[in-house]
């Protein structure tokens, strides 16, 4: 592509109009005539190695300061969102091609995306998805490795989309994606939020820059969404100018009511501006309800009508990991589920609890190089509605699984709650499985949709909880 093509008029540049055969902000990845935007990260500044860039071929660096580097450099003022703007022009602005729905906060992102996504597709929308578990285009699966891609691949898989007729993108937008200024340009027709509990503050420090990031979502939308249950979704709901909903269980524009929670799905009356509904889902738990409700009032605002949402919405079935139920052909019931914060853990647990006959057994561990003030927080979530836990590890990557363990036992010192400290994830669930009783519902809490562990050195070795599962009954039987 042409150079002043691919600044669409945005910085002034003493170079001519050459041709670029590449961009990147990896220093990695830096070719003969590509564009090197020089970015500063926690642990590493591209401006140390722009004069090094140009001497391996680069046609010209974008930088945030004079470096002296003459013509070659093009001075911007903040040239993450400067990367931003050349990836849309590089694939020549597929996010000005297509609807966009973000949904963001601490939980209910990956159900909230795929509920809604079931919804368009069942009215013959082509839908593309970019999320926790995986990336769709349409029926599609595309691996991803982070929940909001990087500026780059983002915008590739954005053309990807349009290019296979998508006409509407549902996206989890991380905190990380919009701190870092991933999503570029993207406008979005809806953006919901679904609340903010602890986590990630080992990046973002505090609750209020955690909630800051978030934020920056609803500068970029024609219409939010907001769950005023949540006091940080009160607080935007306050804040924010742009077109407004609230969806809660009570004095919300999309209020919610349940009637019925079992194994078997949910029975529940939502009331919306329109007038009542009386609904019947497959998909379980009281948060369900809510992240149902706030997919219904996201289709509504793209023009769907009632009678289209509800049939798709009361047959979805819900997400891989997310309160899903492992069949174990015995008068046990075992869950697999993503929780993996305070607020999530205590979610689950909640609503496990109501249609739980026996004991309530969580088994749970904590992530390593991950923040650490949550492990005790994780472990008094727990133990709120659990009958027994069984502590152990969840990703441990480059920690000591039994330091990990001992933080989270921290949190148990005066819970009452009896427990056990199994190391090795996969004997912890044996464990359970051997020592499960009639009625009983065992919940492993972390893994979800994860089939794998990580280990020191970014060793990952392959672990799905539902494998293993079916081994520890075989080994019964």
């Amino acid at each position: 592509m042409k150079l002043q093509k691919l600044l669409e008029n945005k910085a002034n540049t003493a170079i001519g109009d050459v041709e670029i055969s590449a961009i990147t902000d990896d220093n990695r990845k830096i070719s003969k005539d590509c564009i090197f935007v020089c970015v500063k990260g926690e642990r590493f500044d591209g401006h140390s190695v722009a004069a090094q860039a140009l001497e391996q071929g680069a046609a010209a660096v974008v930088v945030e300061r004079n470096l002296g580097l003459g013509d070659r450099q093009i001075l911007v003022s903040d040239s993450r969102a400067f990367y931003g703007d050349l990836c849309a022009a590089w694939f020549d602005h597929p996010e000005r091609k297509m609807k966009f729905v973000g949904v963001t906060g601490t939980n209910g992102k990956t159900t909230i995306t795929t509920v809604i996504k079931h919804i368009l597709t069942k009215n013959g929308y082509k839908v593309g998805l970019i999320g926790t578990i995986q990336n769709e285009i349409g029926e599609e699966i595309v691996h991803t490795n982070n929940t909001t891609p990087m500026t780059f691949e983002l915008m590739e898989l954005y053309d990807r989309m349009y290019r296979s007729g998508c006409n509407v993108v549902v996206m989890e937008v991380s905190s990380f994606g919009l701190v870092q200024k991933r999503i570029g340009s993207t406008y979005f027709d809806a953006a919901v939020f679904t609340n903010l509990t602890q986590d990630h503050l080992d990046y973002h420090k505090t609750m209020d820059a955690y909630y800051d990031a978030k934020r920056m979502l609803f500068d970029v939308c024609d219409t939010a969404i907001c769950n005023t249950d949540d006091n940080y979704g009160k607080r935007l709901f306050s804040e924010i100018s742009c077109k407004k909903y609230s969806y809660g269980a009570s004095d919300a524009d999309y209020s919610f009511s349940a009637n019925a929670v079992t194994a078997n799905g949910a029975a529940f009356r939502m009331t919306t501006p329109e007038g009542a509904q009386d609904i019947h889902m497959l998909m379980t738990g009281y948060f369900n309800i809510a992240n149902a409700t706030a997919a219904y009032a996201a289709c509504r605002s793209l023009g769907l009508t009632a009678e289209q949402i509800l049939t798709p919405l009361q047959n979805c079935a819900g997400v891989k990991g997310r309160c899903e139920v492992i069949p174990t052909g015995r008068d046990f019931s075992v869950i697999c589920d993503y929780a993996h914060t305070p607020d999530a853990i205590e979610n689950i647990l909640e609503n496990v609890k109501l249609y739980t006959v026996g004991r309530l057994i969580c088994l749970f561990g904590c992530g390593g190089n991950r923040d650490r003030t949550k492990r005790p927080l994780m472990a008094k979530a727990a133990a709120k509605y659990a009958d027994k836990l069984i502590v152990t590890s969840d990703n441990p990557r480059d920690e000591e699984p039994d330091a990990i363990i001992a933080d989270v036992l921290e949190g148990l010192a005066e819970s009452g709650v009896p427990y056990e400290a199994v190391t090795d994830r996969r004997e912890a669930i044996f464990h359970a499985v051997k020592t499960a009783q009639k009625g009983d519902v065992i919940v492993l809490a972390g893994k979800g949709h994860e089939d794998y562990q990580i280990f020191e050195n970014n060793r990952t070795v392959h672990f799905d909880e539902r494998e293993i599962v079916a081994d520890a009954l075989n080994t019964l039987a």
